[in-house]
């Protein structure tokens, strides 16, 4: 690139420049909205332990042993427990009762236990959202496995000394196989790339992705379909510079402009969300790659629009199937295959899987240059379809 070439370039990106700063409603898109964005979207998915969740807790049996399950169960942090009497009958009205979860111990509960056949506790979850329900009865089964094990031992302890004696007379082999089926049977388990399992870790680059993509698609596809509205296209066609020129010196100021937000809301996210950051060499190159792809296809999208209407239309077009597809806030695994393939066009799905390559599993870089590769060929694809469609609008 000569110098008189570059300075074509930065004519063009001056002039965005002032119309950026000229502009309150764009001052106020770049300003506000990411760090707004960035908290939002990042509490929305900072899922953490459940706690405080309201539900009822009704005590049908009004036995002993059913009171020292109240005690274990009402300790339990997960859940906000209301108790109420043994007449209440609407226990599985959730919504009418605005709770999420709801608790009976049934009459002859005691009883059963004591019989060896047990009548199973009744719990009333709400199956709205499917992750929420798993884990609440996770907890309740937790706490009823600790309140068994607590009554084995007081089983244990009422024990007459006869038996015990006869025990000792069994084999030691014996008596380690019945020690060892009495106790529970653990794991050792090694939770690898994500020790503290936060699911702000996993979302993060999704979030960053996602504001990043939706404030540089819809303002860069704006640009041209502005230029064409106030007539002013076809004047910067008849200059003598290239096309080229034209498109490098259009994304300039929201390159620039988008690394200085980057760099805003990883600090932010740094900083509110404890989120740790790993080889700032790898990350910066995958959210340049990322940049540039994203303006390219708001460029390209400006091209082919009219009218800055058609252009936000566009945008939002190719934007929503993004959220969804691309593997930002849940694993692509999921997905059925063939959906799967079409997540594999979207430069956000190669930027989360890139971005969690580096920043959770610190891996090599054979492990995510295919990801590059895509993001650079993206680039190659928008940049040079927007000057090719630019020359069509010359003739």
């Amino acid at each position: 690139m000569n110098r008189q070439s570059f300075s074509a370039i930065l004519s063009v990106a001056y002039k965005e420049f002032l119309h950026i700063y000229r502009d309150r409603r764009v001052l106020i898109l770049l300003l506000i909205l990411p760090p707004v964005f960035t908290l939002v979207f990042g509490h929305a998915f900072e899922a953490g332990e459940m706690k405080n969740v309201p539900a009822l807790l009704i005590n049908r049996d009004q036995t002993a042993r059913a009171e020292r399950f109240m005690e274990l169960i009402l300790s339990n942090k997960t859940f906000a427990w209301q108790t109420q009497p043994p007449s209440m009958t609407a226990e599985e009205d959730l919504l009418g009762n605005s709770v999420q979860a709801a608790l009976v111990i049934p009459k002859g509960w005691s009883d059963s236990v004591e019989a060896g056949a047990p009548v199973p506790l009744r719990i009333y979850l709400d199956g709205s959202d499917t992750n929420t329900a798993e884990q609440l009865e996770g907890s309740i089964q937790k706490t009823l496995g600790d309140f068994q094990l607590g009554e084995r031992q007081v089983m244990i302890d009422a024990l007459p000394e006869n038996v015990f004696d006869l025990a000792k007379k069994l084999p030691v082999q014996v008596r380690k196989q019945f020690v060892s089926m009495m106790e529970p049977w653990t794991t050792d388990h090694r939770i690898l790339y994500n020790p503290k399992t936060r699911f702000i870790d996993y979302v993060v680059p999704g979030v960053i992705g996602l504001i990043l993509q939706l404030i540089t698609v819809t303002l860069m596809a704006s640009t041209l379909a502005r230029e064409r509205e106030a007539g002013t296209l076809f004047q910067l066609m008849v200059t003598s510079l290239r096309r080229r020129e034209i498109v490098l010196g259009k994304v300039l100021p929201y390159l620039a402009i988008s690394i200085v937000l980057i760099l805003f809301i990883i600090l932010l996210t740094a900083w509110h969300f404890q989120v740790q950051f790993n080889d700032p060499g790898a990350l910066a190159l995958i959210c340049f790659l990322f940049l540039l792809c994203s303006l390219g296809m708001g460029l390209l999208i400006s091209a082919i629009s009219r009218t800055q209407t058609q252009a936000i239309q566009f945008s939002v077009f190719f934007l929503l199937p993004v959220f969804v597809l691309s593997g930002a806030f849940a694993p692509l695994e999921q997905l059925p295959l063939a959906i799967r393939y079409i997540s594999e066009l979207f430069p956000l799905t190669h930027f989360c899987r890139a971005f969690r390559l580096v920043n959770l599993y610190r891996a090599a870089p054979q492990f995510y240059v295919p990801d590059l590769i895509a993001l650079f060929v993206g680039v190659l694809i928008t940049f040079i379809g927007a000057v090719y469609l630019l020359r069509r609008i010359e003739q």
